[in-house]
């Protein structure tokens, strides 16, 4: 009997659908948590399971549909878990806005998604008076009776699930899409690199409308793991779980791993923390003899949005031997340096599954972001000869304050914008609290109130973005082909602090 080849297709078949995982979690582990509150409030995964179906069921009625762009604005909450997995379950689109926006960037991010509704809550309704005619609160959707639709069973890894705004270089916000199957391979990925053991538990603290805490939420259904879900962030907040909660990963920024060791008085964190993952920039050196003294289990990681979180971490084998250095490309991934110069130095570019497939409506963009399935970060690295990447700068241009992503142009459009103002550059200055903060340097023609400047930019910026203070010179650095040396300008304040 003759047998079949493979290219004849007959033994390979391929399929990139899978049972929806929130379900799947559901009948496998029914009466585990899933999401565990502050108060002590508990959540299995058919709790879970149940409650984001009946919201879904309600979201029918205002015809969400296959396809359709839902943005969501709002802070931690479990109302917010149940509204990104109901949305799954409806195969709509998920839009995450950051609240710490202003009313002018997220009217932008609104119109720029096609989103088809706002899902808030009635207090940032209230704060952000939005001109968007179709946003409706969390809770007049529960006032909502159930439409009969049929959800989805199955999960297909190449459609777009969810989308989120990054700040390009030129300081235009960019969607960043997100399909089910970047979020499987970041999922995989780290549980590749950290295992997974039967009682962990991931503290969730950071915003799930930044990737870093949405990549918990998805490892959980995942993995089956249950997530310490903190709403409100506090350093408090952070040590009780830790110590007294048996939270055995924590996802933190350098701002947060700082404010820990600061509040620690017992100086040793309890066995049963195996790992705090740590991202949201480099870490200073002070910061890193701390966490050696008192053998924090950190694992510094490298990632942005369009890898889905982490796509680079430091091992745990080789924690204390590569420390500063973010590691080594998690098993789905490589990475390698573009252009090296004599140092080693060059621009980091990453390919993977995980890495996001383009910005939403960008072709020209995408162009110039991809080649030959590559994806250009910007960012600055090297490899050692062991093969471990160390992050020089996160972009050329980039502030990282607090954990926040920072674009100087994004803030220079706008100081440009007040009378008289004739040249603007924004560069970041180091600081012993939030790791960099940004400060802007001006040339006027006629003489400017730097606290009128100042407020004209809260007016019109997130606050994490508005300069800390404002410069005045009378010229900006440029090079020959015009374009001003950001570096002269960030060595001027480093030198100016150094000698106060």
């Amino acid at each position: 009997m003759k047998h079949k080849s493979f290219s004849e297709g007959i033994y390979l078949k391929t399929t990139t659908n899978i049972p929806h995982w929130l379900t799947k979690q559901a009948s496998l582990h029914p009466n585990k948590v899933a999401i565990e509150l502050v108060d002590g409030t508990c959540i299995t995964f058919l709790q879970l399971k149940q409650k984001s179906e009946h919201f879904a069921k309600q979201l029918a009625n205002l015809h969400i549909e296959k396809e359709t762009r839902v943005a969501i604005l709002s802070s931690n909450h479990i109302d917010m878990i149940i509204a990104i997995h109901a949305l799954s379950y409806l195969e709509a689109m998920v839009v995450l806005l950051n609240t710490r926006l202003t009313t002018r960037e997220l009217t932008y991010q609104l119109t720029q998604s096609n989103a088809a509704l706002l899902l808030t809550t009635k207090s940032l309704q209230q704060e952000k008076k939005l001109a968007f005619s179709n946003q409706i609160t969390f809770f007049r959707v529960k006032s909502m009776c159930i439409k009969d639709v049929s959800l989805a069973n199955d999960i297909n890894l190449d459609a777009p699930f969810t989308m989120m705004y990054t700040s390009g270089t030129t300081g235009a916000p960019k969607g960043v899409v997100h399909t089910y199957g970047n979020h499987w391979w970041s999922a995989v990925g780290s549980v590749l690199n950290l295992g997974l053991h039967a009682d962990d538990k991931w503290l969730l603290t950071l915003p799930l409308f930044h990737v870093g805490g949405l990549s918990i939420l998805i490892r959980s259904v995942m993995y089956g793991m249950t997530v310490f879900f903190i709403e409100e962030y506090s350093i408090t907040a952070v040590k009780h779980a830790l110590f007294e909660r048996k939270v055995t990963i924590a996802s933190l920024v350098t701002l947060m791993l700082q404010q820990l060791l600061d509040k620690n008085d017992e100086n040793l964190l309890p066995g049963h923390v195996r790992c705090i993952l740590l991202g949201g920039g480099s870490v200073p050196e002070p910061l890193l003899r701390k966490v050696e003294a008192y053998h924090v289990p950190l694992f510094q990681s490298y990632g942005m949005t369009e890898t889905s979180s982490q796509i680079v971490t430091l091992s745990e084998t080789y924690a204390r031997e590569k420390l500063g250095s973010s590691g080594k490309p998690l098993l789905p991934a490589n990475i390698k340096i573009h252009q090296a110069d004599h140092n080693g130095v060059g621009e980091i570019i990453v390919k993977g599954p995980m890495v996001f497939h383009g910005y939403d409506q960008l072709p020209e963009e995408n162009e110039r972001a991809f080649s030959d399935g590559w994806f250009h970060t910007g960012d600055l690295g090297y490899i050692d000869d062991d093969g471990f990447l160390y992050v020089v700068d996160r972009r050329t241009d980039l502030i990282i304050s607090g954990g926040e992503n920072i674009y100087p142009s994004e803030i220079e459009q706008v100081l440009l914008d007040y009378p008289h103002v004739k040249d603007v550059a924004v560069v970041g200055q180091g600081d012993s609290k939030w790791g960099a903060i940004p400060v802007a340097f001006v040339v006027t023609e006629k003489e400017a109130n730097e606290a009128d400047l100042l407020e004209f930019a809260r007016q019109h910026l997130a606050s994490y973005k508005v300069p800390r203070r404002i410069v005045f010179t009378e010229t900006l650095p440029r090079n020959a082909a015009n374009k001003v040396m950001r570096h002269r300008l960030a060595e001027e304040l480093n030198n100016n602090k150094n000698n106060t």
